[in-house]
C-alpha cells in the first residue's frame, strides 16, 4: 500500500488537464509524481497511436497533441482497453499500478483494472466510482502523489486550475490487529 498522499482532479477537457499539468510542471512539481487517463476516441478517420517506436508514437489524431505531449512529459505510458470504457491512454505512474494489478490478480469483486490499481494506492472505492463515471463521460483524471508537502502544495495548484473536482487522499492506516 502507498504511504504517499494522492489527489486527484478531473478536468473536462484534455485542454484544461493539460494547463494543470503545464502548472504543476512550472511550480516545480516532480513529473514523475503525475499521472494521467482518459478515454481514446479512436476512430478510422481519427487514430490517435497505437504502436511505439522508441519514444515516439507512429499514428496520432485529433488528441494527439495533447497525448504526445503528456507521454512525452510524465514517466510511462501506455493504452488499456478497460471492459465498460473501451480504450483509456495512462501516463504517468498509474500505468505501473494498472500492470502490478493486473500482474497481482488484485481485480475482483467487481472492479476493474484500473478501480484495482487506485484502490491498490489507498484511494477509497467510492471515489474511484467517481472517477470512473467521469472518465466514461470523457473527461479526465489528474493523479498527483507525493509527501504531504507536496501534495498540499498540488491540491492549490490543481484548485485554482479549474477543475470539476479535486479530491486530497491520505494514506490508508494499516487494520488494527
Amino acid at each position: 500500500m502507498s504511504k504517499t498522499e494522492s489527489v486527484i482532479a478531473v478536468y473536462p477537457t484534455h485542454s484544461a488537464a493539460e494547463l494543470a499539468v503545464r502548472e504543476l510542471q512550472n511550480a516545480g512539481f516532480d513529473m514523475k509524481q503525475l499521472s494521467i487517463v482518459g478515454k481514446d476516441y479512436h476512430t478510422e478517420e481519427h487514430v490517435v497511436g497505437y504502436y511505439n517506436t522508441g519514444d515516439r508514437v507512429r499514428a496520432w489524431g485529433r488528441a494527439g497533441a495533447f497525448w504526445g505531449g503528456m507521454w512525452g512529459l510524465l514517466f510511462g505510458s501506455a493504452l488499456f482497453w478497460v471492459p465498460g470504457f473501451g480504450p483509456m491512454l495512462v501516463a504517468g505512474p498509474l500505468v505501473g499500478w494498472i500492470v502490478a494489478a493486473l500482474e497481482g490478480s488484485v481485480i475482483g469483486a467487481g472492479l476493474s483494472a484500473l478501480a484495482a490499481a487506485l484502490v491498490s494506492q489507498g484511494i477509497p472505492k467510492d471515489s474511484v466510482l467517481r472517477y470512473e463515471t467521469a472518465l466514461g463521460i470523457g473527461k479526465f483524471v489528474l493523479i498527483a502523489h507525493g509527501d504531504t508537502t507536496a501534495s498540499t502544495r498540488a491540491k492549490g495548484i490543481l484548485h485554482r486550475s479549474g477543475p470539476d473536482l479535486v479530491e486530497h487522499h491520505l494514506p490508508a492506516m494499516p487494520p488494527v490487529l
